[in-house]
């Protein structure tokens, strides 16, 4: 399958905040969110074929690490996912499968559902990306197969908020699930690829939270922008910012990347960052 990077680090988002987990990327994904952080695994796909013996000799690298993260881009549309899992667990290790929710999970092997319906605040720009707009709008909600998630797996809702108007919409999408949601396993992240634009939504978001009764899910991992990422001194940018080509050792300590950092550029917009040695800058 085409995996973006395979790393060690700790959970920055949702109930496993703060758990050491051994991440998975997989590239490629049916949809195009106009705030995704990891565009190199969506709107540019980017990665290395990889067969599922050398993933899991990189998880198996990280011997005391139980905690497994399945994630993208979207991991359900990865050829080859259904048996990557299934010897993830079968090692004896906690599976994540962190998915958009749109691809039914068929049997997967997978300890925690982690799902994240997108709401309209995601769609992509109708002029400079109107093809992709359409088949992001078709695509990005599927209650049929929600219910088929969280029929058959414990599962967490991880819903990106921008603006006090999209609690409506997500209420309404639980709605029209027609099972009971617990409000605690409803966790809302303020939208945002930057600590500065995060915290701008924080305040309201948390007062949201606290009257309705949803889990405010802080995100750990891009409040980590001024830190260093496995050695790699790290400068606040805008986001998708582009750094200078720069190779790295295959088994860089605190990440195992695949292939080049950059492959075409260095990025920092990753989901998790990896924190293995991370030190403050001023």
């Amino acid at each position: 399958m085409l995996i973006s990077e395979i790393f060690h680090s700790i959970q920055g988002e949702g109930e496993l905040t703060g758990v050491p987990s051994v991440f998975v990327r997989t590239s490629g994904c049916n949809l195009r969110c106009a705030w995704c952080d990891t565009p190199y695994a969506s709107w540019n796909p980017e990665g290395t074929l990889r067969k599922t013996d050398f993933i899991l000799a990189e998880i198996d690298r990280h011997p005391t690490t139980r905690h497994v993260v399945l994630t993208g881009g979207e991991p359900m549309i990865a050829k080859g996912i259904t048996e990557l899992a299934a010897a993830i667990r079968a090692s004896g290790r906690h599976v994540t499968i962190e998915t958009a929710a749109t691809i039914l999970p068929d049997g997967i092997a997978c300890d925690l559902a982690s799902l994240s319906p997108k709401l309209l605040n995601a769609a992509p720009d109708p002029v400079e990306h109107g093809a992709w707009r359409k088949r992001h709008e078709a695509t990005r909600w599927q209650p049929d197969v929600v219910r088929a998630w969280i029929d058959a797996y414990p599962y967490q809702f991880k819903f990106v908020v921008s603006r006090p108007e999209d609690i409506d919409e997500l209420e309404s999408m639980l709605a029209a699930l027609k099972r009971e949601i617990p409000r605690h396993k409803v966790l809302l992240m303020p939208e945002g690829v930057t600590p500065e634009r995060i915290r701008s939504r924080a305040v309201w978001l948390a007062e949201l939270c606290k009257a309705r009764g949803y889990r405010y899910a802080h995100r750990l991992h891009l409040e980590q922008r001024r830190r260093s990422v496995a050695g790699l001194a790290v400068r606040q940018q805008a986001p998708g910012h582009r750094y200078p080509r720069r190779e790295v050792d295959h088994h860089d300590e605190g990440r195992a990347v695949v292939g080049r950092v950059d492959r075409k550029s260095t990025r920092l917009n990753s989901s998790h960052v990896a924190l293995s040695r991370m030190t403050s800058s001023a």
